[in-house]
């Protein structure tokens, strides 16, 4: 892969950002890369553009542009319904190759980390995974991508200065969701990208929809995780209590989940899932570096654990010293009242 000249690297312009859609309804990480794409878009002086691609998804248009897309590149196709990488990666890079964005943003989320890989390597540019942090430092002209490395030990600053577009995949649940604005409008282009059914290598016999609890811990309010501590499977049983009375959804460290009290589906941290929920209730959770890195987002946090030198403490806004099992009914009681 050469790198551009400086001419080929100024006809680079513009942030774009993948809008994910499932079954034709957008996934959250769509409006958290419209919003942090709008955020950087003003930082350069340009416009945030969302590319939407798949079947008869014209719909979702004025939802991306309520949440802040100023411009949306429709790809519609029947081929495009369900995910599937070639036909997906070629109308991504076909829109790339003719509109030439200077940033292209894609979610980390299953769909992201197949896609974005290998749009990089049909568009010949370098990809940032899995990144938490974004910037754009504008008197160099480059991306600054913050990913974590060697197991969220470390922070790692990456550039992509002789190459465009400058891309990079981004941890679902790091940044918010942006606000809404009813009816305001962006521009729509249609573009007319059709791959051949007979060019595409995979076929899709049958979607088998994975039977198991569903947990959307990306965009839950209120979370309440279960550590070590909880001691067993049974003992996610205060845990899933405390979360009934607030209405919240059950998260779970690590250690939980590998001591199989709990399934991965609820994992938060470094492994699992980032979340940014307004309170986060950590119980029995020592909360090492992966972990704290996790739930960094988070308005509030408050922990519960009998070890007072407890690393979580340090990232908690409140902590309580005490056993979980006297602490958390004693909680349920008080909000049970409050409820009345």
């Amino acid at each position: 892969m050469g790198a551009m000249n400086a001419e080929e690297l100024a006809k680079y312009k513009g942030v774009f950002v993948f809008a994910q859609q499932v079954d034709n309804v957008l996934s959250g990480i769509s409006f958290e890369l419209v919003g942090e794409g709008k955020r950087l878009a003003e930082k350069l002086g340009t416009e945030v553009t969302a590319v939407l691609v798949g079947s008869d998804v014209s719909g979702l248009v004025d939802e991306l542009a309520a949440y802040g897309a100023d411009k949306v590149i429709v790809v519609d196709d029947p081929e495009l319904k369900n995910y599937r990488t070639e036909p997906y990666a070629h109308a991504l890079a076909s829109v790339i190759n003719e509109f030439k964005p200077e940033i292209m943003l894609v979610g980390a989320t299953a769909i992201g980390r197949d896609l974005g890989p290998t749009v990089s390597a049909r568009v010949q540019t370098g990809l940032t995974a899995d990144c938490t942090g974004l910037d754009y430092d504008v008197e160099a002209g480059n991306m600054v991508w913050t990913r974590p490395a060697f197991g969220g030990n470390l922070m790692a600053m990456i550039l992509c200065p002789d190459n465009r577009p400058q891309l990079g995949t981004v941890r679902p649940g790091v940044f918010k969701k942006p606000e809404l604005v009813e009816g305001r409008e962006g521009t729509i282009t249609r573009e007319d990208i059709h791959v051949a059914a007979d060019q595409i290598r995979t076929k899709l016999i049958e979607r088998i929809e994975e039977v198991a609890e569903a947990v959307n811990l990306e965009e839950a309010e209120i979370i309440v995780s279960g550590g070590r501590g909880v001691g067993s499977e049974e003992g996610f049983g205060v845990i899933r209590e405390l979360a009934d009375v607030l209405g919240a959804t059950v998260g779970a460290s690590r250690a939980a989940v590998d001591e199989g009290w709990i399934p991965r589906a609820h994992q938060v941290g470094q492994t699992g899932k980032t979340v940014g929920p307004k309170l986060y209730i950590a119980c029995g959770i020592s909360g090492a570096i992966q972990h704290a890195a996790g739930i960094s987002g988070s308005d509030c946090i408050v922990a519960i654990n009998k070890d007072p030198d407890a690393p979580i403490f340090d990232v908690a806004d409140y902590g309580i010293v005490g056993d979980l099992f006297t602490i958390i009914p004693i909680m349920i009681d008080q909000i049970k009242k409050v409820n009345a």
